[in-house]
C-alpha cells in the first residue's frame, strides 16, 4: 500500500470518527419555547409574598405541562431552598444547569445550596466538576472534533509540503496534546451525563443499610440533600456510594433520582 492510499484511508477513518462523535453525542433540546407567562407571574408572585409551598405547586404545574425551562427551575430552586428543601433545591438548580450552564447566579446557588446541605464541609471533587458542567455535553464534543480536524489538516499539509514540515512539527504536536486532553474530558463529561445516576436525599435524615432491609444495620446516615452514585437497585432499595466510597442501600422513598441527560426529575416510591 502506497503513502497516497494509506493517507487517504487515514482521512476516512478521521471523517468517521468525526461523524460519529457529533452523532453520539448530540442530543436534542426538550427546552420549550413558550411558557405560560400568566402562570409563570403567579408562582413567582407567590414566591415573593413568602408563600413558597404554593410557588412550588405553581412550578410544578408548569413543568407538569411540558414547559421546561431554566427560568422554571431555577425559581423552583430557590423556592425549596426557602423551604429548607435543600435535598429538592439541589435537584431543580441541577436541572437548570443542563439548560444554563455558564449562569453564573445559578451554579453560585447550587454551590450554596450544597454547603449547606453538607453542613459547610467542602465536597470532594466540586472543581472537577464545575469546570465539566462549565460546557455542555455537545459542546466538549465539538471542541474534540474541531481539534480533531485541525490535527488531520496539519498533518496533511505536513504530508503535502515536506519542505515546511519541521515548521509544523510543534504546532502539529499541540494539537495532538489538545485533541486528547479534549477527548478524556468528553469521556468523563458523557460518563457523569449519561451513564452516571444520582441520588439524591430529600428526607431531613436518613439512615444507610448494609442491606435492603429496614432490620438491617445502619452502616452511616446521611442528610437532606446529600448526593450519592447509584450502583444497584433492587425491592424499592437502592445501593449507593457516597464520596468516602462508603456502600449501603436507601430506600426509594427517601430520594430523587437524578438522571442529566433525561432532563426529568422524578421521585421514586
Amino acid at each position: 500500500m502506497n503513502v497516497k492510499t494509506t493517507f487517504r484511508s487515514f482521512q476516512y477513518a478521521v471523517l468517521l470518527l468525526s461523524l460519529g462523535l457529533v452523532f453520539l453525542f448530540s442530543s436534542n433540546s426538550s427546552q420549550a419555547a413558550d411558557t405560560s407567562s400568566a402562570d409563570f407571574e403567579q408562582a413567582n408572585k407567590c414566591y415573593e409574598q413568602g408563600k413558597y409551598g404554593e410557588a412550588v405547586s405553581h412550578y410544578d404545574k408548569l413543568l407538569q405541562r411540558g414547559e421546561a425551562s431554566e427560568a422554571i427551575y431555577f425559581n423552583l430552586g430557590n423556592a425549596y431552598f426557602k423551604l429548607n428543601q435543600f435535598g429538592h433545591a439541589i435537584a431543580s438548580y441541577r436541572q437548570a444547569e443542563q439548560l444554563a450552564p455558564r449562569d453564573p447566579e445559578l451554579r453560585a446557588n447550587l454551590q450554596f445550596a450544597r454547603a449547606q446541605a453538607r453542613g459547610g464541609s467542602p465536597q470532594s471533587g466540586e472543581r472537577r466538576h464545575l469546570f465539566l458542567n462549565y460546557l455542555t455535553l455537545n459542546e466538549w464534543t465539538w471542541l474534540t472534533v474541531i481539534a480533531l480536524w485541525f490535527l488531520f489538516l496539519l498533518l496533511a499539509w505536513m504530508q503535502w509540503r515536506p519542505d515546511i514540515r519541521p515548521k509544523l512539527r510543534n504546532p502539529a504536536l499541540v494539537s495532538g496534546l489538545a485533541f486528547v486532553l479534549l477527548g478524556i474530558c468528553l469521556a468523563v463529561a458523557f460518563n457523569e451525563d449519561y451513564l452516571t445516576k444520582t441520588a439524591i436525599v430529600i428526607t431531613g435524615e436518613a439512615d444507610v443499610h448494609n442491606g435492603p432491609l429496614d432490620e438491617s444495620q445502619a452502616a452511616y446516615k446521611v442528610r437532606d440533600g446529600a448526593e450519592l452514585i447509584v450502583l444497584d437497585q433492587k425491592d424499592g432499595w437502592y445501593q449507593v456510594s457516597d464520596q468516602s466510597q462508603r456502600v449501603g442501600w436507601l430506600r426509594q422513598d427517601q430520594v430523587l433520582i437524578f438522571s442529566p441527560r433525561a432532563q426529568q426529575k422524578s421521585k421514586v416510591v
